[in-house]
């Protein structure tokens, strides 16, 4: 019987998968030799792999495209970057190498918009759909922005009372703008209806009083997106049917009125079991969209999306080592990282986000159940069970049973277990403060940055340093 973890991914799942493999007993993420960033770095430390983010762009792209070619549908797709998922100029200016659009969300981000122009790395003609609930500040960097010049800053309304702030802008032209509506969320949610947006019932009535005829304005988006994402539910399809409903509604008195945007929702994998067909859904998107405004023939409109997680998930990694072991009672065996989950994977805390696991090193070990713990002293610093299983699994740190007759020994039996956990690059730096205190000043690791240049070589850059001692005690006020 093969009792090797190598033996319990191969008898669980199809391995090895297009981003991952096992060559000499270590594990590869997208043809990276992971062993070889440990022994350069040491861990901790954060990964960002860069292709994958054009790699993820080009995928969506070709997913619309083949469902616009097969249903000839006659408006075009449009990617929007979310920039909230990770704010990072190295991310950001790749996403913009694959001509994508730009969604903000804070005041701040209009300050990111303008260096990046300032660096020719975005022309005054991308899309830039502004979202949120918009302060003061948010709505007068939008104005400002927009007689700068750029001339497809579209700021969605999220209420009626925010288009009085635009109304004061001395503008020549007419603004874009969008209205988001307040979806309904399913069932099983906090809440039944998105704080975020304006109640669907009431946007008819808002456009006709407040947007039609006003030659400050002009409606060109209506904006779509629920927490659950895009699933192949009922529940979803039906959702979207109402919105399109609603979108032909408004076509008929508004002509102007020429996107749909749908936001963000492609999920990404967190196991190695992961099945979704991302194609399937863009094909009955896009049928879907044009069969409704078919019936109450309007033409069909824009397709925008707002990919956060997907365009930059799947780049990441966070690799840790274990440091020791904690048999706690006859049956629960702790593998103590040398990091925490909550300040580096603030999610896996916070939402009880599962990402994807597999050790580094020893997969020809025989494998246990464990839990793993965290360096913080709070209760709550663990990870116990997998997205598929309520469960985790590793190899063994060391095997102590001799081998079988004619077996050979595994190799490097005394080095530390590296665990890495995988498509980690959205949210979680944002979440946890880059750069600031961390709980029981547990620092943030260093943060290395893969590449392939022109030559075809993988190259590696260290980014940003372990977080230091002198650094917190600054914040804190103990060092000037």
């Amino acid at each position: 019987m093969n009792n090797t973890y190598r033996g319990l991914v191969d008898q669980t799942f199809h391995f090895p998968q297009e981003d991952f493999d096992v060559k000499d007993n270590y594990l590869q993420f997208n043809g990276v030799d992971i062993k070889k960033l440990i022994d350069k770095y040491g861990t901790p430390f954060k990964l960002t792999y860069l292709p994958k983010i054009g790699s993820q762009v080009n995928r969506a792209k070709t997913y619309f495209s083949n469902a616009i070619k097969k249903h000839k549908y006659a408006g075009k797709y449009n990617y929007c970057y979310c920039t909230k998922s990770s704010h990072f100029s190295f991310i950001v200016e790749e996403t913009l190498k694959h001509d994508v659009h730009i969604e903000t969300s804070f005041a701040y981000d209009i300050d990111i918009i303008r260096q990046l122009n300032a660096k020719k790395k975005i022309n005054k003609d991308r899309f830039i759909i502004c979202n949120g609930y918009k302060t003061k500040p948010y709505t007068t960097a939008i104005t400002k922005l927009i007689r700068e010049g750029f001339t497809n800053v579209i700021p969605v309304l999220d209420n009626k009372e925010e288009i009085a702030e635009y109304e004061k802008a001395r503008l020549k032209d007419p603004i874009k703008i969008g209205i988001r509506i307040a979806a309904e969320e399913e069932p099983t949610f906090d809440f039944y209806t998105s704080r975020l947006g304006i109640r669907k019932e009431d946007i008819l009535e808002f456009y006709i009083d407040r947007i039609k005829g006003n030659k400050k304005f002009e409606l060109k988006m209506l904006h779509f997106f629920m927490n659950k994402g895009i699933k192949d539910d009922i529940y979803y399809w039906s959702s979207l049917n109402k919105v399109l409903h609603l979108y032909c509604q408004l076509k008929k008195i508004c002509p102007e009125l020429d996107s749909i945007n749908i936001g963000g929702g492609f999920p990404i994998k967190h196991n190695l079991g992961f099945d979704y067909d991302y194609q399937y859904m863009a094909n009955e998107i896009v049928s879907t969209i044009k069969n409704v405004c078919k019936k109450h023939k309007v033409e069909v409109p824009d397709i925008f999306t707002e990919f956060g997680s997907f365009t930059v998930g799947e780049s990441g990694a966070v690799i840790y080592s274990v440091l020791g072991e904690k048999m706690q009672n006859d049956r629960e065996m702790w593998y103590m990282i040398d990091s925490s989950f909550i300040t580096t994977l603030p999610d896996t805390w916070g939402i009880g986000e599962k990402f994807l696991m597999l050790p580094i090193n020893k997969w020809d070990n025989e494998y246990q159940e464990v839990h793993l713990g965290g360096l913080t002293c709070d209760g709550h610093d663990f990870y116990t069970s997998e997205e598929h299983i309520n469960a985790v699994f590793l190899p063994k740190v060391e095997n102590k049973n001799p081998p079988e007759e004619g077996s050979p020994a595994p190799k490097n039996n005394k080095e530390p277990l590296y665990i890495g956990f995988f498509h980690t690059g959205a949210y979680q730096d944002q979440i946890s403060g880059y750069g600031g205190i961390k709980h029981c000043l547990i620092p943030s690791p260093k943060h290395i940055i893969v590449d392939i240049n022109k030559s075809g070589e993988v190259e590696d850059w260290l980014y940003a340093k372990e977080q230091t001692p002198q650094s917190m005690l600054k914040i804190l006020g103990y060092i000037k």
